[in-house]
């Protein structure tokens, strides 16, 4: 698998990035929007905080000494509603305490500014790999495998292709195998701020199951579907 296509995981993925100096903030996200479908900056750390409450988001890179509220203070916040979430912080701060701190809140990796560009593409290689579990050749049922890179589902005979909603819903539902996912989950995590109707989401599960076949996603009455593998 080549570096560039492990990258590819994070196209349709939403980071939120939180650095309270600009000039750096605008700069990193300029370079995050490379390779993520989008990307939330703010500027402090209980704005981060409250970003996470209100929305879904895939990968966090997060400062440390920001206003309001500390950068670890906030991501052990998280981690105690999300324990897997990928994280990358960005900081000047290399004291042993900052460190024990951010081994103990399972950070993905610790980078100190100024960042080398090179480390920065490396943690963000990592973070793509461990939403995958280190997998890039998932399998499902009846001989289906997804590949997250590419986006595609494949078979003896033929590759096809999802488009970005199928596949982050896809995603979505892998993350939560065995779960049941609620209509107002999907509608969170797949059209963010909008409110689609029932109807918007049973069409593009319809969609997808064109794709994966009608069996591997269950219908839960009452409640909304189910994946199961």
């Amino acid at each position: 698998m080549k570096d560039c296509d492990i990258l590819d995981i994070l196209s349709n993925k939403k980071v939120l990035y939180a650095e309270d100096e600009e000039g750096i903030r605008r700069n990193i996200s300029d370079i995050l929007e490379l390779f993520f479908y989008k990307v939330v900056s703010v500027s402090d750390g209980q704005e981060a905080l409250d970003e996470m409450y209100a929305s879904s988001y895939d990968v966090l890179i997060f400062d440390i000494c920001m206003p309001h509220l500390d950068g670890l203070e906030a991501i052990k916040k998280i981690r105690e509603k999300d324990k897997k979430i990928p994280i990358i912080i960005l900081s000047a701060h290399t004291e042993q305490e900052y460190l024990w701190r951010a081994v103990e809140l399972k950070i993905t990796k610790y980078l100190t500014k100024p960042y080398d560009k090179e480390d920065f593409v490396n943690a963000l290689k990592k973070a793509s790999l461990e939403m995958v579990d280190g997998n890039v050749n998932i399998k499902l049922k009846n001989e289906l495998t997804y590949n997250p890179c590419s986006k595609t589902i494949s078979n003896q005979n033929e590759n096809i292709q999802l488009t970005k909603n199928e596949s982050r819903l896809l995603e979505y539902f892998l993350k939560r195998s065995g779960q049941s996912v609620t209509f107002d989950d999907i509608s969170e995590y797949i059209w963010e701020l909008e409110t689609p109707s029932k109807e918007a989401i049973k069409s593009l599960i319809k969609d997808l199951r064109k794709k994966v076949g009608a069996d591997l996603i269950k219908n839960i009455y009452g409640i909304g579907y189910m994946l199961e593998i």
